[in-house]
């Protein structure tokens, strides 16, 4: 992964975006390569609304080298002391996580407010954390001034992760994966050490789209081959940015930057159950005087689903009232390939923010209707 400065028009030198292992394959595969998150990625290659479909049917392969992969651990495989670090850092409770089990959790700032969302999983000498790609220079800084200094945090920076998300996603990895266990072991949020093409992969059962599938991490060096090796596959096919938004959002995942932000609370998000029910009685890490206070008072606002009439989507920032008063803003918004039609995810009054609550999405100088939906929109498929 490679950046070099650039100067823009008033002679400011910044960092262009880093290209990913995969950067020449997306591109011979026809990938339309954007900016995000500080790297060029792929779009789309045949189409969002086709790739979307293709992985509720099928299985879609992503490049998510993007993202962090962390390691936390203490010397000579003491996994003690980085446990007791990690739950002064996060709201997670990791004596109830198993190895190779995976756990959803935030760092929050001392103000309870979201810094990030991530992921949690416990080797066997210490712990694996996926943090958004967005953030992860200010997590590691984050991270390293709340770990002590007997406790190491190492950026697998020579890592690349990849997801392969659909039905068939099980299908085509297992002809190519071998491990002391069998890939059919693996269920929802549980990982493993498999090879795959001949390397060391590390692989759960997880991903960001609400369907069945894998998340795998592997040698930089190697994502080439274990790219076009799983593609050579009749279910497979890469699959763009655009089509992992629309189906995290008909999953009623929230997204970083856009649904949770630092200015975003646990229970304002519905993030509740990633307080583990230890950690709600103990306390004890960033922010939990205001994340307890709120579990025990409630918030002024809500994250809810919505359903639109018609066909106009709402994007981000549309303003949503009820009658002439201003009663929320939308966060994540688009039209869903599935169910074809508008759906838009969004933060409202908690007094308006009932299923079945009937609100006003503006949008381009029209007025649009819409009701508050449970979600997700399309039900989740995870292999449990």
């Amino acid at each position: 992964m490679s950046e070099y400065p650039v100067t823009d028009e008033d002679g400011v030198e910044e960092l262009a975006p880093l290209n990913l292992p995969l950067d020449a394959w997306h591109r011979d595969k026809g990938g339309r390569m954007v900016e995000f998150a500080g790297y060029h990625m792929p779009v789309q290659y045949e189409g969002i609304m086709a790739e979307h479909l293709w992985v509720r049917e099928n299985a879609g392969l992503f490049d998510v080298s993007h993202m962090g992969q962390l390691y936390i651990s203490s010397e000579e495989g003491d996994t003690q002391a980085p446990e007791a670090a990690i739950e002064a850092a996060l709201p997670i409770d990791l004596s109830t996580l198993k190895s190779g089990a995976v756990r959803y959790s935030l760092l929050l700032d001392e103000n309870g407010g979201i810094l990030d969302d991530l992921m949690v999983t416990r080797w066997e000498t210490g712990f694996y954390l996926v943090v958004n790609g967005a953030t992860k220079w200010d997590d590691i800084g984050t991270l390293r001034e709340l770990l002590p200094d007997e406790v190491n945090l190492n950026h697998l920076d020579e890592s690349a992760l990849l997801a392969l998300q659909g039905p068939q996603a099980f299908a085509a990895l297992e002809r190519h994966a071998s491990g002391d266990i069998p890939l059919s072991s693996l269920t929802f949020m549980k990982g493993a050490a498999f090879q795959l093409a001949g390397v060391d992969a590390w692989i759960s059962r997880s991903g960001y789209t609400g369907e069945d599938g894998f998340e795998i991490s592997i040698p930089a060096a190697a994502a080439t081959q274990v790219a076009d090796l799983l593609c050579s596959e009749p279910e497979v096919k890469p699959i763009g940015l655009g089509a992992r938004d629309s189906l995290r959002l008909e999953a009623g995942l929230p997204l970083y930057g856009h649904d949770l932000k630092p200015e975003t609370s646990v229970v304002d998000a519905e993030l509740k159950f990633a307080v583990n029910k230890r950690r709600r009685i103990e306390g004890g890490f960033p922010g939990a005087e205001r994340v307890l206070a709120d579990f025990a008072n409630g918030t002024s606002r809500r994250r809810v689903g919505l359903m639109l009439e018609g066909r106009m989507a709402a994007r981000e920032g549309a303003k949503i009232f009820v009658a002439d008063q201003e009663s929320g803003v939308v966060t994540s918004g688009g039209f869903s390939p599935t169910l074809q039609q508008p759906i838009a995810m969004a933060y409202v009054d908690t007094a308006h923010a009932a299923e079945g609550a009937e609100l006003i999405v503006e949008v381009r100088g029209k007025t649009l209707t819409a009701k508050v939906v449970s979600m997700p929109f399309v039900p989740h498929r995870y292999h449990r």
